[in-house]
């Protein structure tokens, strides 16, 4: 596995404890549909979080939140 392959699933896993910790309950990670894909899918109560997760080792090249694409960073929202 490529280095940035592994750093990059480090982040994920990072991600998955972060949201264990505060309660959340893990439905999904990697979940594809069609070509779209989400790292970790997870239900607290009645919340669903959609977490797209970008790992860097610095931020040299940018802030991880610059490389989320709209398509993905769309808000959904229960009426």
């Amino acid at each position: 596995m490529a280095a940035h392959n592994e750093l990059g699933k480090f982040g994920e896993e990072l991600a998955e404890g972060f949201l264990k910790q505060n309660g959340y309950i893990i439905l999904e990670t990697n979940w594809t549909f069609q070509k779209a894909e989400i790292d970790i899918l997870a239900q607290k109560g009645n919340i669903l979080a959609v977490v797209e997760v970008k790992t860097r080792s610095s931020i040299e090249f940018g802030l991880p939140q610059d490389f989320v694409k709209p398509k993905k960073s769309s808000c959904w929202s229960k009426p």
